[in-house]
């Protein structure tokens, strides 16, 4: 399962001209599901990403996760995070789940999100949207769950 995480003061998704998903200060999640992931591998990933050190503390050290400033997490699907660019001009995702699975593991992520997080909006799974954000810092981390 790949990833990249930006800590955000604000981030909203709009689909056909509508917000679906809107947070104020927390993080804006690009969640990718792979061939061989399972329901494990994204408790693995969520664990991470609920527990990451990226926000500071009252000294100005980033050493608070996000469930230390109970912070919003936007969690949008992106297969295009598989991208192999390695050859042509023309990326390929081969290594990306199939669709119904993609959609199985971005479903079972957000409910566990949703269980354990209490801040949770998401895109819409397979829909062009437009992601607008205020990335804080700038803090961007890409991450990477082997499958399990």
């Amino acid at each position: 399962m790949k990833a990249v995480l930006q800590r955000v003061s604000q981030a909203r998704v709009v689909v056909e001209g509508q917000t679906v998903g809107e947070i104020a200060h927390g993080i804006a999640l690009l969640l990718c599901a792979e061939k061989g992931d399972s329901e494990t591998t994204g408790q693995k990933m969520l664990d991470k990403v609920l527990k990451l050190r990226i926000f500071y503390d009252e000294a100005g050290k980033m050493n608070r996760s996000l469930q230390d400033v109970q912070g919003g997490l936007l969690v949008v699907s992106q297969f295009t995070l598989t991208a192999d660019t390695r050859s042509g001009t023309r990326p390929s995702f081969t290594s990306a789940a199939p669709a119904d699975e993609g959609r199985r593991l971005y479903d079972a992520f957000v409910a566990q999100a949703k269980a354990q997080h209490p801040k949770v909006q998401t895109g819409v799974f397979g829909a062009d949207m437009q992601l607008h954000l205020v990335n804080d810092g700038p803090v961007t981390i890409p991450i990477t769950i082997m499958g399990a």
